[in-house]
């Protein structure tokens, strides 16, 4: 104890004698527990993920370790709750923010631009062995996941009778992503409407590995997961449409594609490292969006956002509404107002 006390009055005299020394020489200490500066802080979405830690890498590389940017995974509702009360600079989202929490953010006084960055195709897969399933209706679709299919659709003969009675093992996205919202709206007709017996995880790796080693086993994630693992399952093509950059861009593969974004605090874009680190994610986001396998926008949508984010233009062009069905030329002419 009595050597704890000493411990501790040296460290006070050090401190002081610090000070003091500062003082002298005209330098400045940190204060004990103050932020880290040059930090940008990420969270949210799954799905963008993969775009904006390969954004943050090649940033963090430019800047030969000026700044440090940090990228989280809560799922795009999670990254919104985070980002709401603001504990994040800039939330990745893989669904327009919504109603709830634009009331959410305009409470905490959190003012933000909405910056699409990509285009992405959610993507329906089964494991490799289900020879039988390759092409699936939304009618099918809806019946395997609708709430009332909950104890009730168990095989996949009780979805069509061409189909075996091997046993369904389902694995989705939880509640607070945005790919599960997007799913069940476009699917089901409401969003979050689903059934609930169904393995979920706000991470998309881990619904990859129960897909691929469960015959049975059908699951929904953003394109690039399924690109980075297609030796260990099969996409399944919707209404006769595999999902692929192509049909994604010629407005086919539907009701599946959709813009994913990036939330950007108007606060945090005046510090000089959230404003860089930004501006290099939309003139880089063509490159590396292709690169993770996802579908980068045309050229005059960077053009558009890039101009926005100068512009500093706040809010949303959704209103809280989804983006279900949204063509990437309909996408522009939201954003070109």
């Amino acid at each position: 104890m009595l050597n704890n006390i000493k411990g501790q009055a040296a460290n006070l005299r050090l401190v002081g004698a610090l000070a003091i020394v500062a003082s002298t020489i005209n330098l400045s200490i940190p204060a004990v527990n103050s932020q880290t500066e040059n930090t940008v802080k990420i969270d949210g979405s799954s799905t963008v993920f993969p775009i904006t830690e390969a954004v943050a890498e090649e940033f963090q590389k430019s800047k030969q370790g000026g700044v440090k940017v940090t990228v989280g995974i809560s799922g795009t509702g999670g990254g919104f709750k985070k980002f709401c009360n603001g504990e994040t600079d800039i939330s990745n989202a893989s669904r327009p923010i919504s109603a709830k929490e634009i009331e959410a953010c305009k409470k905490a006084g959190i003012k933000y631009i909405e910056l699409p960055v990509a285009y992405d195709a959610l993507t329906v897969v089964v494991n490799p062995k289900n020879d039988a399933v390759s092409n699936m209706t939304v009618a099918d679709l809806k019946k395997i996941w609708e709430p009332a299919a909950q104890d009730t659709i168990k095989s996949w003969k009780q979805v069509k009778e061409e189909w075996s009675d091997t046993p369904l093992k389902l694995y989705g996205p939880g509640a607070d992503s945005g790919t599960f919202d997007y799913f069940t709206e476009a699917i089901v007709g409401k969003s979050k409407s689903s059934r609930t017996d169904f393995t979920a995880s706000e991470d998309d790796n881990v619904l990859v590995q129960g897909v691929s080693k469960n015959k049975g086993a059908l699951g929904y994630f953003g394109y690039a997961y399924y690109e980075a693992n297609k030796s260990r399952l099969k996409a399944v093509a919707i209404d006769g449409i595999l999902p692929s950059r192509k049909t994604v861009e010629d407005g086919t593969y539907k009701p599946l594609s959709r813009p994913i974004f990036i939330y950007v605090s108007a606060k945090a874009a005046e510090r000089d490292e959230v404003k860089s680190f930004v501006e290099y994610y939309l003139n880089n986001a063509p490159n590396l969006v292709a690169e993770v396998k996802y579908i980068p926008l045309p050229t005059k949508a960077y053009e558009i956002a890039t101009k926005h984010f100068k512009d500093r233009k706040l809010g949303t062009v959704f209103a809280g509404e989804s983006a279900v069905g949204l063509k990437i030329e309909e996408l522009l002419q939201r954003e070109a107002k």
